[in-house]
């Protein structure tokens, strides 16, 4: 099988960043394969990378490398790791970017074995002479083992990414994430809020802010453009948008905002 490496990071696009990580990839692995999950997370979102990588990664096929470069740490004494989860490996900063992947994961190492790094190391461009290098070798067929020595999965960083609490029949949750078209993504899944309200969608009421809004719709389009509406996304994660709209935007909501839902 072709090796697979996806990149995923907060370089953008106007620079030469990604396509250089890309450019040394293909030197010590001409093989390989790349996909660009996206190089338009904001500038240090490691909160954001962790959310997009955990939602991405299971659709690749077995045996990709997944590198993420999020990594506002870069030249500190931040470790590098790599994850093994099932037959997937995730390389990436040891700053909570993993935090959503780490009750999957089977084994980590400290990726510390110089022989297979660009040289000599940059202090502000890790992507290059660091992950890129260490992807490739890991597509070529080096054994995770060989990137450096095991560490405990549970001395990895971790952010906080809160759990919907029930209280009653109210559900509480929070916007976690805001997507490129401006829809409100909230940690309320759509396992908790069908145990909420026995699987009858069309009964729970969703207040975030001054806004109500009943029922779960299908889809955007369920409602006349510009309207409010709830939905399970392609996540299974409950999010509020606006028909044709920018919920984020015009309704003046962001991050950390309380959403409840209620029968």
């Amino acid at each position: 099988m072709t090796p697979l490496i996806t990149l995923t990071t907060d370089f953008g696009l106007r620079d030469e960043f990604a396509g250089v990580m890309k450019g040394v990839i293909c030197s010590r692995c001409p093989a390989a394969r790349m996909v660009d999950l996206t190089h338009n997370i904001a500038p240090h979102d490691v909160r954001h990378a962790a959310q997009v990588i955990a939602a991405a990664y299971g659709y690749f096929p077995g045996g990709t490398i997944h590198v993420v470069v999020v990594d506002p740490g870069v030249g500190s004494d931040r470790r590098i790791i790599l994850l093994e989860i099932g037959d997937h490996l995730i390389l990436a900063p040891d700053n909570g970017v993993t935090s959503l992947l780490l009750p999957r994961s089977t084994r980590a190492y400290e990726v510390n074995n110089s022989d297979l790094f660009l040289q000599p190391v940059s202090t502000t461009f890790h992507g290059r002479d660091i992950f890129a290098p260490v992807a490739a070798h890991l597509a070529c067929g080096l054994p995770p083992a060989a990137v450096g020595h095991e560490i405990a999965p549970h001395s990895l960083v971790r952010l906080p990414f809160p759990a919907p609490r029930q209280d009653g029949d109210t559900l509480h949750g929070a916007v976690s994430d805001i997507d490129h078209f401006g829809n409100l993504i909230t940690n309320i899944d759509r396992e908790s809020a069908g145990r909420l309200c026995s699987g009858n969608f069309h009964n729970l009421r969703v207040v975030i802010g001054p806004l109500t809004i009943r029922g779960i719709s299908p889809a955007y389009n369920a409602a006349g453009p510009g309207a409010p509406v709830a939905l399970f996304n392609s996540r299974n994660l409950l999010e509020i948008g606006l028909c044709r709209g920018n919920a984020a935007l015009e309704l003046q909501l962001g991050l950390d905002c309380e959403v409840c839902l209620s029968i």
